[in-house]
């Protein structure tokens, strides 16, 4: 009895070596028929939120897998923006993360994405959009920015840091640049800008 359940053992545990070296084999070799398949695509992608952006697709199509703006991608759902950022643009578009979305008071984000509340979020969304394709090198010191939603955003550099200084004097920090969209390009934020009304 104790010889066939030193066998049986023996037999369980070279299985489970087996699949664990299959495992390891395996595993590295996924990881990198990805790469390739993104390499043999041509297109030099960023991460964004967990996610590989892909130059050739539009800012919602990338938007929608990035996990840091969920938020962001509901408020635009909910101002019904998802056919104007879907559209040959081009735009450049400050991307507030979830985090900055949740540097509102509380309650501020549930309230924006009521049918109710609509105008104001659509004006709170189209300040951080701006026409035409603006790339990190375009973003230089006191420049001020035309939005869609009319107001003016403004340029502020500090060492190698890119601020956005909004029309109430709040600052918000570009914390990844140059994410190029097929219909232009995002650079993501950390704090959401405020039009002045």
């Amino acid at each position: 009895m104790l010889k066939i359940n030193s066998t049986r053992i023996a037999l369980l545990s070279a299985a489970a070596i087996g699949a664990l070296t299959l495992t390891a084999v395996t595993a590295p070799v996924q990881a990198q028929d990805k790469m390739m398949k993104s390499e043999m695509s041509g297109e030099k992608t960023v991460m964004v939120g967990g996610a590989a952006m892909f130059p050739s697709k539009n800012i919602v199509q990338n938007a929608v897998n990035s996990k840091d703006h969920t938020t962001l991608v509901a408020a635009v759902k909910a101002a019904g923006l998802v056919d104007t950022l879907s559209s040959k643009g081009p735009f450049t578009v400050f991307a507030p993360t979830n985090a900055a979305f949740g540097k509102l008071p509380a309650g501020t984000v549930e309230t924006l994405v009521k049918p109710e509340s609509k105008a104001t979020l659509t004006k709170i969304l189209t300040y951080h959009v701006v026409p035409g394709k603006l790339n990190a090198a375009d973003l230089t010191d006191g420049k001020k920015l035309t939005t869609v939603e009319g107001e003016t955003l403004t340029v502020k550099l500090d060492g190698k840091k890119v601020w956005l200084i909004d029309a109430k004097g709040g600052k918000s920090a570009v914390t990844i640049a140059d994410v190029n969209q097929s219909n232009g390009v995002i650079h993501v934020v950390d704090t959401v800008l405020m039009p002045a009304s």
